[in-house]
């Protein structure tokens, strides 16, 4: 019996935009409240095409859930962190689908203490994700925050850790950003607006009614978010407000929660910073005058730009990261020829050392480092072949002691792989780093599938990251490859600002480079090559669908940010205003021309499509679930070929998917199953 997919009403909704008629006929699908009857009779119907599509490979799945789980050590626990008198951890319990945070008093063998179960928190509900988890100076009271619908509106919550009970103070409509005044009754907290923007920094003190909170700050230009943290010494409290390309911050002295926020320096378009205390003095990290960012030096009594003075310089061909600031010790987080790096600085002397590692390929993070009086880094090492593996550096001596690496059941054997960094031309000169893994004994013959993945937005870097997942994928002989294309980060500031704004078509074409130079070196081809992104990976995805199906026999588009014009002329919409600078403002003429001819939605057109698997969640903030409703809907009405078209809506999540770690696997399991049977793997 042939399984008809759900068809989608047209109602004309006609729009003048630059003096050009739009027609969208799906414009109906987008109900802002998400509980319109027919929106979500349309959401199950897909969802029960999608059941009836699958319904085959479920044998498929459940045997990649099984081997996915079977990778876990399920009882695990992560390298206990160091703060004051106390050692943090987390740990997780096989068959429960959240962590449970835990420390202990004085020594790693003293009685554990259960601060927050977060299955607990989960129970009877669908969802369950944790905002803030911040512990006071003291140590004796939590501030946590949940959200039970995928939203991430959050409510904060206090906890008495010393007696287990709950304080009165509630606070609704949080969002991620808590952090602790000094004297443990002071709390900092960031809220949102209309449309999910966090705008407001709040003052609240413990015990007192909610609703007399002083609002601290407002920011009012809709294209900044406003978020609070302090520095790694505790003296300050900053409040920090930032768009895609201009920041500025303000401090208080934490010992002083009452006192006033005073400003280290005013905004200037188009410079970014941060800042963290030293010895009476702020480190900032800056790209003034820096395209690839600088470090400078400024008094804390009067930190403004007349004062700063570089200690780092700018370098063309490494950008700064971040820096972790100890009270003997700078560590630079920097990023060179496309691979993140280290190097280890000592104050005050400013004798400088590189940070050695072993592969070339990798990804290595500095992580867990709240204490400032240590000469101990801690960062996280991996590669595409070497599991997470956390380190503590003696900074001083050079030593360095292997805390734990991500165990991998199943007999999973490191030397069974190989990792290797390929180069793709481009029609403009430039070369695309694509970082791959494989299992050993791959032969290039271009007969191996392959699932190329890709991002290259915001500046953001997808690095050459381990997943226990994806043995699946390259145990079946599949090459999985990472496209490093413009828009993304990883050959420094330029690289990322020749990918947006009128250059945004260098992200789409840079990853078709990364696609046929695979194909051309015969890693792969075009009839067994499948591609992944999400969100404004999603876009991507879109974006290279339209101008290249041929190209690809499957695509995967997870919450996929596709129907760009819509959503960037309404500004109502969560995130609208500030993604101007990161796509364009499409009322000035040019930006709209330029972004309408890329536009996922706008441009799909009467011809042969790949398979597509496409997700969303109907409480996503971030892209909202119509995007991919109507993208699905007018590529039924309008392409040519019989290949399977899916959607799948999480009716009780948001932008990241389910919150469990089992149902995560789920729907992991699902959409390899989707690639391995339609490139006839599986």
């Amino acid at each position: 019996m042939t399984i008809k997919p759900p068809v989608a009403d047209k109602t004309d909704h006609i729009e003048i935009r630059q003096g050009q008629e739009v027609v969208d006929p799906y414009h109906w699908m987008r109900d802002d409240e998400r509980k319109d009857p027919k929106v979500i009779a349309h959401l199950q119907a897909e969802n029960a095409y999608t059941d009836a599509v699958m319904k085959p490979t479920e044998a498929l799945q459940r045997q990649l859930y099984e081997e996915m789980v079977g990778r876990i050590k399920e009882t695990d626990e992560t390298v206990p962190v160091r703060k004051g008198d106390y050692y943090y951890y987390t740990r997780t319990v096989e068959g429960l689908q959240y962590r449970i945070h835990c420390r202990k008093q004085g020594s790693l063998e003293a009685d554990e203490e259960v601060l927050l179960d977060e299955n607990v928190l989960a129970e009877g509900q669908e969802y369950m994700r944790l905002g803030a988890f911040e512990v006071s100076p003291d140590h004796h009271l939590l501030a946590y925050s949940i959200n039970h619908d995928g939203s991430e509106d959050y409510t904060l919550r206090f906890k008495d850790l010393r007696t287990g009970e709950m304080l009165s103070d509630e606070i609704a409509k949080t969002y991620y950003s808590v952090e602790w005044g000094n004297d443990n009754r002071t709390i900092f907290y960031n809220t949102i607006d209309e449309t999910h923007r966090p705008y407001r920094l709040y003052r609240h003190v413990l015990g007192t009614d909610t609703s007399s909170d002083e609002m601290v700050y407002e920011e009012k230009d809709d294209s900044f978010f406003l978020s609070v943290y302090k520095t790694k010494d505790e003296r300050f409290v900053v409040l920090h407000v930032s768009s895609q390309v201009t920041c500025e911050a303000q401090v208080l002295d934490a010992d002083h929660p009452a006192g006033a926020f005073r400003m280290v320096e005013p905004r200037r378009q188009k410079v970014e910073y941060s800042v963290e205390h030293w010895n009476g003095s702020f480190f900032i990290v800056t790209n003034d005058d820096a395209v690839n960012f600088k470090v400078v030096q400024a008094p804390a009594d009067d930190p403004s730009s007349a004062n700063w003075k570089t200690v780092i310089p700018h370098r063309d061909e490494v950008k700064i990261d971040g820096v972790e600031v100890f009270r003997e010790h700078m560590a630079v987080e920097l990023r060179e020829n496309g691979l993140r790096g280290l190097r280890i600085i000592e104050l005050p002397s400013w004798n400088e050392h590189a940070v050695e590692f072993p592969e070339p390929v990798y990804v290595v993070v500095a992580a867990g480092n709240p204490e400032f009086d240590s000469k101990t880094l801690r960062f996280n090492y991996q590669s595409m072949v070497t599991p997470n593996s956390v380190y503590d550096y003696d900074m001083g001596t050079r030593q360095r002691e292997l805390k734990k690496r991500q165990e991998v059941l199943g007999g999973y054997d490191p030397e069974q792989y190989a990792s290797e960094r390929v180069f793709a031309p481009t029609a403009d000169g430039k070369r695309v780093p694509v970082s791959l893994v494989y299992r050993k004994g791959m032969k290039r013959d271009g007969q191996s599938p392959c699932l190329l993945y890709g991002y290259g937005s915001y500046g953001a870097t997808v690095d050459p990251r381990f997943s226990s997942a994806r043995i699946s994928l390259l145990d079946r002989g599949f090459v999985y490859a990472i496209a490093n294309i413009r828009g993304g980060g990883a050959l420094g500031r330029p690289w990322y600002e020749d990918g947006k704004f009128l250059r945004k078509r260098n992200t789409f074409t840079d990853f078709i480079a990364a696609a046929e130079h695979l194909i051309a070196e015969q890693y792969t081809s075009a009839d067994c090559l499948a591609i992944h992104g999400g969100s404004a990976g999603g876009l991507l995805m879109g974006a290279v669908l339209n101008m290249r199906p041929e190209l690809f026999r499957v695509a995967l588009a997870e919450v996929p940010f596709v129907d760009v014009m819509n959503t960037m002329l309404d500004p109502t919409i969560p995130l609208t205003v500030i993604e101007w600078e990161e796509w364009g403002n499409p009322n000035d003429p040019d930006y709209h021309e330029y972004m309408r001819s890329y536009s996922p939605y706008d441009n799909v057109v009467a011809q042969d499509y790949p398979n597509l698997f496409v997700t969303s969640g109907l409480n996503d903030p971030r892209v909202g679930y119509w995007e991919p409703t109507k993208w699905v809907a007018r590529l039924r009405s309008v392409k040519s070929d019989d290949n399977a078209l899916l959607l799948r809506t999480n009716m009780g999540a948001g932008h990241g998917g389910a919150s469990g770690r089992y149902d995560a696997l789920k729907e992991l399991a699902e959409q390899y199953a989707f690639v391995l049977t339609r490139i006839g793997s599986g």
